[in-house]
């Protein structure tokens, strides 16, 4: 999904898509020839491509706003999201992605649940956070140079202060605030003041800032990070934001500094809480980075953990999102087939 191309797509990372050379020739046709229901996977017409991995209440109310083009489905559903952790920033920007595809699928008509819920209801905190999250996407779709993207920024940067004047508390509007290019150091501290180790505001604050600084950005808040926090994964997502645009040599992937980013990122995973909202788009990065290190055993467990769901960079960046995740996931297990074989036979 596009729904969250912002953490990315993790949305708001604007970052090089990771795609792997396909294997030609006698590879393309050990890939052809891997079954993935034989691992338990789940075939590609049943992935989702909404989420980056599960999120039942979440959506059983979409499915239901979406439907019925009610609000109040996705507005109970926020009401009852605390904004202590990463799952309420999950679920914003999620019912914004949903807003923004539907409009973009039929303009002037889709997302009228959004435009309805903010009418009907404008002092409703979440639907403010979700507005000026869906008016940050929807600048992000328009063609490069176009006029409007400041336009609909300065509109959602409005948004933003609106919604964080309803929730005080709440990070999450100041972090969408950060997102459609607000003041860095304003929006920051405002965060930092709130959610200090917040995986999504260290995600967003990532694309906001040069590579150096981006770099050191990320390895500061590794480092600093607290037990069972995903932030030791950040310097992956760095990695993969400034990737060149032509990859030329493999050994890019088994280089040291990527390998230490897959470390942390490997390190984030298996001490963080399996409810972090976080935690499968950490898993979907990195199971792409492990494909491209043939680290393929590792590729694969990553790929169990969040098997099912798309909606994570970097398979969201792509036109079809649940093709290019079935097609590296199939990559891998052929991988694993290729290693095991060779195993035997020494």
């Amino acid at each position: 999904m596009e729904f969250l191309w912002v953490l990315y797509g993790v949305l708001l990372i604007s970052a090089i898509v990771l795609v792997p050379r396909m294997l030609r020739g006698r590879g393309a046709r050990a890939v052809a020839a891997v079954d993935p229901a034989r691992y338990g996977f789940v075939p590609r017409e049943e992935i989702d491509i909404r989420l980056p991995g599960p999120d039942d209440e979440l959506t059983q109310a979409l499915t239901v706003t979406q439907r019925t083009q009610d609000w109040r489905a996705v507005a109970a559903l926020l009401k009852g999201t605390p904004a202590e952790g990463e799952l309420r920033w999950q679920r914003v920007q999620t019912l914004a992605g949903a807003a923004a595809v539907e409009l973009a699928q039929s303009p002037g008509t889709g997302g009228a649940w959004l435009r309805t819920w903010r009418v009907e209801d404008a002092k409703d905190a979440g639907g403010a956070a979700v507005h000026a999250a869906f008016l940050v996407q929807r600048a992000r779709r328009e063609p490069a140079g176009s006029p409007d993207v400041r336009m609909i920024l300065e509109e959602a940067r409005t948004v933003a202060d609106e919604a964080a004047l309803l929730a005080p508390g709440d990070p999450v509007p100041y972090i969408v605030a950060l997102a459609a290019d607000g003041d860095f150091a304003a929006a920051w501290e405002k965060i930092v003041s709130r959610a200090p180790h917040h995986m999504g505001a260290h995600l967003t604050a990532l694309a906001r800032l040069p590579e150096d600084a981006a770099r050191d950005f990320a390895e500061r808040a590794a480092s600093s990070a607290p037990e069972g926090s995903l932030l030791p994964a950040l310097p992956l997502f760095e990695v993969f934001a400034h990737l060149p645009d032509v990859i030329l040599v493999r050994s890019l992937f088994e280089s040291e500094v990527v390998s230490r980013a897959i470390g942390g990122a490997l390190y984030a995973t298996e001490h963080a809480s399996p409810s972090d909202a976080v935690l499968p788009v950490v898993r979907h990065l990195l199971a792409a980075f492990l494909l491209r290190a043939e680290r393929f055993p590792e590729a694969v467990e990553q790929f169990r953990a969040v098997d099912g769901y798309a909606g994570a960079a970097p398979w969201a960046h792509d036109a079809d999102p649940a093709a290019s995740y079935t097609a590296h996931r199939a990559q891998a297990l052929a991988g694993l087939e290729r290693d095991s074989v060779r195993g035997r036979t020494r």
